[in-house]
């Protein structure tokens, strides 16, 4: 099996880099594709898949991962199926025959909420950070934490000693990402990604 991931940003590339290989059956290929942004990722979706659907090997498996950035978390996906749909690639939503080839994800509101939903790596990644950050109250429930969670992420790091000159998204990915535990993130649109993976 050969998977493509659609991707808005670069810190998501390097978070997955990080541990898709563990989730994906031995003997796997994958690949990155990164978008300019958001609005570019979703204004080149629907092309890009059906040149996808003129081609692509029925080994071939698409990932559509966004941030959901405080929009409407349903549209957003609506939006997403509905150009699988016209391309005539099955989605995991909508499969055909028991079987699909796109998975659209969104991480809820964004891809921070997924690196506050294992602790354990933050605090492995930024030692400094206190052990205790999983437990309180505004950190328990990553996918609802007020006020932005690449805010939320910075401010955490900061009150730690680390970038006070602002939050390099990229470099706190990857440092992340080479402690994940797939199996004990908190976060349920991470824990919908995984399980997205592995039906795949």
């Amino acid at each position: 099996m050969h998977i493509e991931f659609l991707l808005e940003e670069p810190s998501a590339e390097v978070f997955l880099q990080g541990f898709v290989g563990k989730l994906l059956p031995p003997g796997s290929t994958w690949r990155f594709i990164v978008f300019q942004g958001k609005k570019d990722l979703l204004f080149s979706i629907p092309s890009r898949l059906k040149a996808y659907s003129q081609w692509m090997p029925p080994d071939y498996r698409l990932v559509v991962l966004v941030d959901e950035d405080r929009e409407d978390c349903a549209a957003l996906k609506r939006q997403l199926e509905t150009a699988a749909l016209l391309a005539d690639l099955p989605t995991k939503s909508k499969p055909k025959d028991g079987k699909f080839v796109v998975l659209n994800r969104i991480a809820v509101e964004e891809l921070e909420a997924w690196i506050f939903g294992d602790p354990e790596a933050l605090c492995a990644a930024f030692p400094r950070v206190p052990r205790t950050i999983g437990r309180k109250a505004p950190y328990r429930n990553p996918d609802a934490i007020s006020g932005g969670t690449w805010e939320s992420l910075e401010r955490v790091l900061k009150s730690a000693g680390y970038f006070n000159g602002g939050l390099p998204k990229i470099q706190v990915a990857r440092e992340v990402a080479k402690h994940l535990d797939p199996r004990r993130n908190a976060s349920t649109s991470f824990r919908q990604f995984v399980q997205g993976l592995e039906a795949l």
